[in-house]
């Protein structure tokens, strides 16, 4: 019964049922579905001579747009395939896509700063330390694991990049739901606010981002309930012991180097794969932004500046002004151009300095993606990253009375 109820979550016609249901419809050359728009074997096989490899575009059609997301390398197989489909539901669809966005580590990357320098550092802090253990596990097991992603057809898939990437568990709703329901576990008895409305919130981001991922046609709807799961069942187990762990980040000495050095070391010996998949990069961004935090929030209350609100808790959230407003924007630009630089000088060095040791071409992207030069160049640049956002900026934004 339990062996069923798994291999009909993994059905890829579940998530194209789930598509079809929200106006995302899958073309394929000389199908019916097709040919009522219009399409037949002839016309469509000369619209896929018309693209150039790797190409995206939009055509009309008897009244529809149709869309290719251009072509991609499915797994190991380097055949080329292009996939046209309708959207039907135009606010369904960039819902979707919005949500989907959520989920990119580009995003947290962007908001756990945002959340150290505008919100508070305490459950900045937490928000790191959850997002880079969980990650790491689901990103992990994906490579362990080695399920394929639903085939297509009959989904539609909206994202080429990750193609090449296994598919069980997923990693969007793991971070979202950690993210989401850190954020309220974090934020009760320090602020007030109303406790069915702040879970309501995390209920319905983690929710709308792990659908975002059956409409991509990116996972199964196993990858996504196990994802979602195995992040539930990490912060029911370690929220008893965060403050501890909170106290060691900010007072042990020992604490910088060995997030360090075990992020580097998990980064370098990442599962191994028989092509290449861009979870080992991801896997040593997200740990080097993990390491660097930790070096960060150390060295900021050696600084004596780590952020400690004035009065009891619960703390009263601040009404928002227009003076808070742009207080919030001038500390987050601030914030971002530093770490662009930061990202561009911490590349650009780490790349010339392993091209010189290995005596290799940096600007040629295969050898970019070789293990030796990937994972020290962007562990060195994120890390570089942490340290910057969660050590520098304070102390900037601290002597600018900002």
């Amino acid at each position: 019964m339990a062996l069923e109820l798994i291999k009909t979550l993994q059905d890829p016609q579940l998530v194209a049922q789930f598509q079809r249901s929200c106006g995302l419809i899958l073309q394929l050359k000389g199908e019916a579905n097709g040919a009522a728009l219009g399409h037949t074997p002839l016309n469509c096989l000369q619209e896929a001579k018309k693209r150039t490899a790797g190409g995206k575009g939009v055509t009309q059609e008897n009244g529809h747009k149709i869309y290719s997301n251009g072509s991609y390398t499915n797994g190991t197989h380097s055949q080329e395939q292009v996939r046209k489909y309708v959207v039907r539901k135009y606010l369904l669809y960039y819902l979707f896509r919005f949500a989907a966005a959520l989920g990119q580590e580009v995003f947290y990357i962007t908001f756990l700063p945002f959340t150290f320098w505008n919100i508070d550092s305490f459950i900045a802090r937490r928000l790191v330390v959850v997002w880079c253990i969980v990650m790491y596990i689901g990103q992990a097991s994906k490579d362990l694991l080695k399920w394929p992603r639903p085939f297509s057809p009959p989904v539609v898939k909206l994202e080429t990049r990750v193609e090449a990437e296994y598919g069980m568990p997923s990693t969007h709703a793991i971070a979202a739901t950690a993210i989401s329901f850190t954020f309220l576990l974090a934020s009760m008895g320090r602020y007030q606010f109303p406790l069915f409305l702040g879970f309501l919130a995390a209920l319905c981001i983690s929710t709308l981002v792990s659908l975002s991922r059956l409409y991509t046609g990116m996972h199964t709807v196993l990858d996504v309930i196990c994802g979602a799961l195995i992040a539930l069942l990490f912060l029911a187990v370690t929220f008893p012991v965060w403050d501890k762990v909170d106290h060691q980040l900010l007072t042990n000495s020992f604490w910088p180097l060995v997030a360090v050095i075990a992020g580097f070391f998990l980064s370098y010996n990442y599962p191994k794969l028989d092509h290449y998949s861009t979870t080992r990069a991801d896997t040593t961004v997200i740990l080097g932004v993990g390491a660097g935090t930790c070096v960060g929030v150390w060295l900021t209350n050696q600084m004596g500046l780590t952020y400690i609100p004035a009065g009891n808790f619960p703390i009263t959230i601040p009404p928002i002004t227009l003076n808070l407003l742009l207080m919030v924007i001038l500390r987050f630009t601030i914030g971002v151009v530093l770490l662009v630089i930061t990202r561009y000088i911490a590349k650009t060095l780490s790349l010339k300095a392993l091209g010189a040791w290995y005596k290799v071409s940096i600007r040629d992207q295969l050898v970019r993606q070789r293990l030796e030069i990937e994972v020290p160049y962007k562990f060195v640049t994120y890390t570089s990253i942490g340290i910057i956002a969660t050590a520098i900026v304070p102390w900037l934004l601290h002597m600018l009375d900002l």
